[in-house]
């Protein structure tokens, strides 16, 4: 019998995977394979609670593995040395993965590919971690979109019951590998990380409940009205599938939050230079203050504006911010201090459990007005309005600043009506150069 390997990246489950599915389908036996990325993790601090994360996932698959017979081999490592190695020296002929789309993942599958290629050796992707990918949902010229609305009525039109269906996996559990030794994971020591955990990770499962209210309490944060299941489909410890079919049905408001993933991970492969350039190319032309005072009170939570010390502070110390709360923040960092997009960019991408490349990018060019379907240049949110109209009480805010209401709390650092009048008039002149 013939022998694959099946490559788990942002899979970390076996139910419903689709790449998995089409590598047991084949026939062939299947060994499952995961790697702990040296690309990605060396550069990463010690005790980074994703890879925390990952670690506890990994070694919930592995035990799932082996109570179906089978086990699931854990290395640290380059997978372009890694996983060639592997092929050749276990006679494995073909390599199966499921596809992902950001500029890094695109180089090294397009070497990998050539590696095997060079051996022998096939390497078959899969679509699992979208409904719909890359160029499935075009506009009628064949370009791809780049305004949000028009996407998504494409996108819901194109939907039916193939696409929400999940994949019938455990039919083909035989072709699993059942021959193999049970296998050591190499510990979270020896990768150079701190075991840890410095606050609880959102639990995997929601409710119908909270799916069907999600439109009206979605923007109120002092209430548990969303799914924080961010960090689930990221990693795909959940089925975006299983979760895109509960949605279809409950709420469209829902719906469309997953619509707003697929349609920036089709932007970022189409465009894949907006990972560092604005997606209108005229607002890299915005002479950015250099203000690193104001940017550190921003990143600590103590800018005078408790709507954004909250969130700043929730993201300190959870891992995660309230939606709602993140566009506040990012509008501010942007818009009221006038400090480069990217900047906040990266402090999220350290800080966020369920930090994504393509939804972090989209929706940080969104709240400068760089991005494609972003808000208008001139809207600009005012924290003081938001925070009466989604924290009225100050339930929120409370919670994550002690401080406030006493002489302890931190003055504004910067006035609203000033700060909106620079940014209108540093825009004009930056669009104006354009023309």
């Amino acid at each position: 019998m013939s022998k694959v390997l099946f490559w788990h990246r942002r899979d970390l489950r076996i139910n419903d995977n689709a790449g998995l599915f089409k590598a047991l389908k084949s026939g062939r036996e299947v060994q499952p394979i995961f790697i702990f990325d040296r690309n990605i993790l060396d550069s990463l601090p010690k005790n980074d609670q994703r890879v925390l994360f990952i670690y506890q996932y990994i070694k919930k698959l592995k035990e799932a593995y082996q109570k179906l017979g089978s086990d699931l081999w854990v290395f640290y490592g380059n997978p372009l040395e890694v996983i060639p190695k592997i092929a050749v020296e276990f006679v494995f002929n073909a390599v199966f993965t499921n596809r992902d789309y950001e500029p890094y993942a695109l180089e090294r599958d397009k070497k990998m590919f050539e590696l095997l290629k060079a051996k022998n050796v096939d390497f078959q992707g899969a679509k699992d971690h979208v409904i719909f990918e890359k160029s499935e949902v075009m506009k009628d010229d064949g370009l791809p979109y780049t305004i949000f609305t028009p996407y998504s009525r494409k996108w819901k039109s194109k939907l039916n019951d193939f696409y929400l269906s999940s994949y019938p996996i455990e039919k083909y559990f035989e072709n699993l590998n059942s021959r193999v030794k049970p296998s050591e994971i190499p510990t979270l020591k020896e990768m150079g990380f701190e075991e840890k955990q410095l606050f609880s990770f959102p639990k995997e499962i929601t409710t119908d409940e909270l799916i069907k209210n999600y439109s009206e309490r979605r923007n109120f944060p002092s209430i548990n009205g969303t799914s924080k299941l961010g960090v689930h489909l990221r990693f795909g410890t959940i089925s975006i599938r299983e979760l895109a079919r509960k949605a279809a049905k409950l709420n469209e408001t829902f719906l469309n939050e997953l619509i707003w993933r697929d349609f920036y991970q089709m932007i970022i492969y189409h465009f894949p230079n907006t990972v560092h350039s604005s997606f209108k190319s005229a607002y890299d032309n915005i002479v950015w203050e250099k203000n690193e005072t104001h940017f550190q009170a921003w990143c600590d939570g103590k800018t005078g504006y408790p709507l954004v010390d909250a969130g700043m502070r929730e993201l300190n110390q959870t891992g995660f911010m309230h939606n709602r709360v993140r566009m506040v923040v990012a509008s501010f960092l942007t818009k009221h201090l006038l400090i480069d997009w990217r900047l906040g960019e990266a402090y999220f991408a350290e800080k966020l459990m369920d930090f994504e490349l393509a939804s972090n990018i989209g929706g940080w060019q969104w709240a400068a007005g760089c991005g494609c379907d972003a808000a208008p240049y001139f809207r600009v949110f005012n924290p003081t309005a938001q925070q009466e109209k989604f924290d009225k009480k100050f339930d929120y805010i409370k919670k994550w600043i002690p401080e406030f209401g006493t002489d302890d709390y931190q003055e504004p650092i910067i006035e609203h009506t000033y700060a909106r009048e620079r940014i209108l008039e540093r825009f004009k002149l930056a669009l104006k150069q354009e023309l």
